[in-house]
C-alpha cells in the first residue's frame, strides 16, 4: 500500500497512463509498440512532449477536463516495464486505481479495443512485470488487437511490423485508443468498458459517440 498523495478539496486525482513497447527505431514500428504509440498519439493530442526523466521511461504531464495527467513510455525492454512503472506510481503517489496500462494483444483482431478494469496478464510480459512491481493485478489495462498470426510463431509477429493496409488503417486505430483513454479519465474503467468494449461492428465510433454525447 502506498502513501497516496493529497487531493485537493474538489479536485480530480492525477492518473498515471502508460504506453508498453520496446525501446529503439528496430521496434518502434512494431506490432508489440502499439501500447507505446497509442500513449504518443495521445500526447500529441494534449499537446505534451514526452521527455526522458530518471525513471527509465519518456514522461510527459498534461490536463484534460481538469484531470491531471501523467504520460510514460518506458524505456526497459517490454519485460521489465514494471520497473519504471513502479517507481512513477510510487513518485506519483498513486493508487493501483490511478493507472492505466496500454498494451497489444495478439488474441484481438486487428484494430479491437478491449478495456479491463483488472485480471490476469493473459501472457504480456509487459503488464506481468508491472503486476509483479506492484505487487498486484488490480491495474486497468486497455487493449489494442494485433491480430494472430496464420502460421509465424508469436515472439516474431509480435516484433513485425504492420502490414501495408493495417498500416494505413492505424492512426484511426491510435485516435480511439486515445478517445478510449480519454473516456476512462471522464467516467472511469469500469463504466467505460460498456462503450469501448461494444461489438466489433459498433467500436469504431461508440468511443468517439460517447465523448461527444455531453457535449
Amino acid at each position: 500500500m502506498t502513501d497516496t498523495a493529497p487531493v485537493p478539496p474538489g479536485g480530480a486525482r492525477p492518473w498515471l497512463i502508460v504506453g508498453l513497447g520496446n525501446p529503439g527505431r528496430d521496434y518502434e514500428r512494431s506490432r508489440h509498440n502499439a501500447g507505446a504509440r497509442a500513449v504518443a498519439s495521445l500526447a500529441d493530442r494534449l499537446g505534451t512532449p514526452l521527455r526522458r526523466s530518471k525513471f527509465r521511461a519518456l514522461v510527459g504531464e498534461a490536463r484534460t477536463d481538469g484531470v491531471p495527467v501523467k504520460l510514460a513510455f518506458p524505456t526497459t525492454f517490454m519485460n521489465e516495464s514494471g520497473q519504471a512503472v513502479g517507481r512513477l506510481w510510487r513518485w506519483y503517489r498513486l493508487r493501483l486505481e490511478d493507472l492505466l496500462a496500454i498494451g497489444d494483444d495478439i488474441d484481438l483482431p486487428f484494430g479491437r479495443l478491449r478495456l479491463r478494469p483488472r485480471g490476469s496478464a493473459g501472457g504480456h510480459r509487459g503488464l506481468q512485470s508491472i503486476f509483479t512491481h506492484l505487487g498486484s493485478q488490480d491495474v486497468a489495462r486497455l487493449k489494442i488487437g494485433i491480430g494472430r498470426p496464420d502460421a509465424a510463431e508469436a515472439r516474431d509477429y509480435v516484433l513485425s511490423s504492420f502490414r501495408p493496409e493495417e498500416r494505413a488503417e492505424l492512426p484511426a486505430v491510435l485516435a480511439r485508443a486515445a478517445d478510449a483513454v480519454e473516456l476512462v479519465l471522464r467516467d472511469g474503467p469500469v463504466a467505460a468498458m460498456n462503450v469501448v468494449n461494444s461489438p466489433p461492428s459498433d467500436q469504431p465510433s461508440a468511443v468517439s459517440r460517447q465523448l461527444l454525447a455531453d457535449g
